[in-house]
């Protein structure tokens, strides 16, 4: 077989699934209740953020929190500071594409 096959969780359980950790990509999902989400943290290489489900809350370096909702896709910089919430009552998931792999990532 040619292809690599990579399951993920498909039940409404918080979760953050690291996925594929290479050094082409890290491809994470992840699955946050009411009131979960993320430490604040900066992002260590481009992220791509996909909502596939809820409404993500994220505040990103000194903004004002904005609202994004199932098939949103965003595309946040390097070094941007993060705050990733859920603040509504539906499930929250999310795949996240770091590229280049931080490991891999040049400034």
């Amino acid at each position: 077989m040619i292809e690599q096959v990579f399951k993920y969780s498909t039940e409404n359980d918080t979760a953050v699934e690291k996925i594929i950790m290479d050094e082409n990509i890290n491809y994470i999902h992840m699955i946050f209740n009411k009131e979960e989400g993320l430490p604040e943290h900066y992002s260590n290489s481009n992220v791509y953020m996909t909502v596939i489900k809820g409404v993500l809350s994220i505040q990103l370096d000194e903004q004002n929190v904005h609202e994004y909702v199932k098939g949103d896709i965003l595309k946040i910089p390097y070094n941007t500071k993060m705050n990733v919430k859920n603040l509504h009552d539906d499930v929250l998931e999310l795949i996240v594409i770091k590229a280049p792999a931080p490991a891999n990532f040049k400034k």
